[in-house]
């Protein structure tokens, strides 16, 4: 596996990084149609990337309604995957509830967002790329 430095942030990732818009999907709707992985299919998934060298996964608060994050987070649970093995990339700004302010990228509706993906994730941080605004 080849890896590159993730913008400034020091982390090398993975050049192939494995998305996870396909784990979950059993609540219905537009998720039911783009996959429906259950917890044992990620696992083995996870795993094969992981043996692959695969160090960087991507999902989102909205895939699944969260699911995805929950499946993601107890497969490195379940597979004895230590958290500073990995970097973790999701994502905010789609909605996650009907009221206003659960969607956007208001400082309130981004650390509600972070707060539920860390649980669902079972960690206690997520990686990113430190931004500086001109």
């Amino acid at each position: 596996m080849r890896y590159a430095q993730l913008g400034q942030t020091g982390l090398y990732v993975s050049e192939i990084c494995l998305g996870t818009m396909t784990f979950g999907g059993e609540e219905g709707g537009f998720w039911r149609v783009i996959g429906q992985l259950g917890q044992n299919e990620v696992d083995e998934l996870v795993g094969r990337a992981v043996a692959a060298g695969v160090n960087f996964f991507d999902t989102a608060d909205v895939y699944s309604y969260g699911l995805s994050e929950n499946r993601l987070g107890q497969a490195f649970k379940n597979l004895d995957v230590r958290r500073e093995d990995v970097v973790i990339a999701t994502k905010v700004y789609g909605a996650v509830g009907p009221q206003p302010n659960n969607r956007g990228a208001s400082r309130g509706h981004i650390m509600d967002s972070v707060k539920g993906s860390l649980e669902r994730l079972q960690t206690d941080h997520m990686d990113s790329r430190p931004t500086t605004l001109s």
